[in-house]
């Protein structure tokens, strides 16, 4: 199976960068590894107890760069991240071509069996989304997607595109910031953190198409599980437009709006996204 990275340098460059966020962190977190079939994936949590909460984050991130979601989460509920195989981050580096999405799942009911976890709230953002509503271990009690993928296909419009081409061929900090400005809502700044992690990224790995939408009788499965869905009103990717239907059609759920966000979750809007979560107790 293909790597992440571009190559060992780009390994540790991007591991490094994780272990020193991770090692910067000022609340109290704990870390562990577990062996899945798809090689080793790394844990953090934070919260006193056992986790209720667990946290996929979205494409090219870890929990190196969740920590605030972790921190935000684990003031309510034990929370745990998983630093997704094949992203970024900590993980076993590798990946399958095809079919990603079920792959992902799989290796999450593994992560939730390794920790012996029990009622668990699955909280995915992104890809980490369409990876929560992959996964179909019978720990898992409900479901909260923030931006999901995996409902309707991912839209790119002609700015975004530009800005995503000009980011990876020459991965410089303002054509970071530039394609992140798309990412966040209008007159907000994108975070110097992300800027940073996300030209990291661009220089050490390689890309990682949009997940599709995963197969009808899947969503149908999950039909009438309990779940929440989350979108930014001003999310580029997944308009609540086009979204919002689509979840009522496929999910039988409704989509909570958050004013002012677009697809990229960022601090002045973790409290809606805390709230989301609360809702299924």
């Amino acid at each position: 199976m293909p790597a992440v990275y571009k190559n060992a340098r780009g390994q540790r460059e991007v591991r490094q960068w994780c272990t020193d966020a991770l090692a910067r962190n000022d609340f109290s977190i704990t870390s562990t590894t577990v062996t899945t079939s798809a090689g080793r994936v790394e844990l953090t949590s934070a919260g006193a107890g056992r986790t209720r909460v667990v946290l996929v984050p979205g494409t090219g991130f870890s929990a190196a760069m969740a920590l605030p979601w972790l921190r935000a989460l684990s003031a309510r509920r034990p929370t745990t991240v998983v630093d997704l195989p094949g992203q970024p981050g900590l993980s076993d580096p590798r990946r399958p071509r095809r079919s990603r999405s079920a792959w992902y799942g799989a290796v999450v009911d593994e992560v939730l069996t390794a920790m012996d976890a029990e009622d668990v709230v699955l909280v995915g953002n992104s890809l980490g989304a369409a990876v929560v509503l992959a996964a179909g271990s019978p720990r898992v009690a409900a479901r909260a997607l923030v931006s999901p993928a995996g409902i309707v296909r991912l839209s790119v419009d002609p700015h975004l595109a530009l800005a995503s081409t000009l980011w990876l061929l020459r991965p410089t900090a303002e054509n970071t910031r530039r394609m992140l400005r798309l990412f966040v809502g209008p007159g907000e700044d994108p975070p110097a953190t992300e800027v940073e992690w996300m030209t990291l990224v661009a220089r050490c790995c390689r890309t990682t198409l949009a997940p599709p939408p995963l197969p009808e009788e899947l969503l149908a499965r999950r039909a009438g599980q309990p779940c929440v869905i989350g979108v930014g009103e001003y999310d580029r990717f997944l308009s609540p437009r086009r979204l919002v239907p689509a979840a009522r059609r496929t999910l039988g759920a409704d989509v909570r709006v958050f004013p002012g966000m677009g697809h990229l979750t960022t601090a002045p809007h973790l409290d809606e996204v805390v709230d989301l979560v609360a809702q299924l107790g």
